[in-house]
């Protein structure tokens, strides 16, 4: 009879166990379906939960700038002073600071864009329900092809085909030497696109995988895993500390490995 009980309680954790871990993988995979409680929207093929997160972020931020952002008040106030606030901050320490004042005020669209769609899509993925869409390879992917693309063409552009392809030679360099440095820094330029790719997946996708498996503790153990919610919480402060953070780490990396293709010498 004890031999039975402790089988049925094995199997009965067991099970408690893969529940919470399809929960888990249900929240941050790619799937067809959108969950809310007592309800499950079946998404189109075309459409995944991840791509309605890109499409709702992108939704949300033309509504901020296009109408709550106010741009001809004379005295920025509320919301339009916080969105200038980091704009400026974009503009002048990341932008201008790494292309330079001509560079810097050119790109920074490019830049602020960046930030604010990360920041975004960042922050959604904190909402109950909803899912990252920063911890989808394919998203960061195209996000990094973006750099990689700037990086490349606008390199060429900037400094000419000759120019760019001798940016990958460091000045004063032996010529025996520039023959082994060249292809390095060549394959140095993809490395840094595949960097900031797996950066923003990597730190998003775990960070939301450990939040939920701690409050999936308190299905497998019951109260005695209550104070698991107070880590819980803590690590929720701390996501969202993430979703900024990684939203700038991005975004300055950016500059930094286009900066370096625009301006080679330095």
């Amino acid at each position: 009879m004890t031999t039975n009980a402790t089988a049925e309680t094995a199997t009965s954790f067991q099970q408690k166990l893969d529940s919470v871990q399809a929960f888990v993988m249900g929240h941050v995979k790619n799937s067809n379906t959108f969950s809310l409680p007592y309800l499950h929207i079946e998404l189109p093929v075309y459409l995944s939960m991840h791509a309605l997160m890109v499409v709702l972020a992108a939704t949300l931020l033309i509504v901020l700038f296009g109408i709550v952002y106010r741009k001809r008040d004379p005295v920025p106030t509320g919301i339009t002073n916080l969105l200038e606030m980091f704009v400026v901050f974009v503009r002048d320490e990341i932008s201008v600071r790494f292309l330079g004042e001509k560079d810097g005020i050119r790109m920074a669209p490019l830049f602020c864009s960046f930030f604010f769609f990360i920041l975004t899509m960042n922050l959604i993925g904190l909402v109950p329900c909803f899912a990252a869409a920063t911890g989808n390879l394919s998203v960061t992917a195209a996000l990094a092809l973006v750099t990689f693309g700037f990086m490349i063409l606008g390199g060429i552009i900037k400094t000419g085909p000759i120019g760019f392809l001798k940016g990958f030679i460091p000045s004063g360099l032996p010529w025996p030497l520039a023959v082994f440095m060249f292809p390095i820094e060549v394959f140095g330029v993809l490395i840094k696109a595949g960097a900031l790719m797996i950066r923003l997946f990597a730190n998003m996708l775990s960070g939301h995988m450990v939040l939920f498996f701690m409050l999936g503790m308190i299905c497998i153990f019951g109260l005695y895993a209550l104070p698991v919610i107070a880590l819980g919480v803590l690590v929720y402060i701390i996501e969202l500390f993430v979703a900024f953070l990684q939203a700038y780490v991005f975004t300055l990396l950016s500059a930094i490995f286009i900066g370096q293709r625009y301006h080679p010498e330095h």
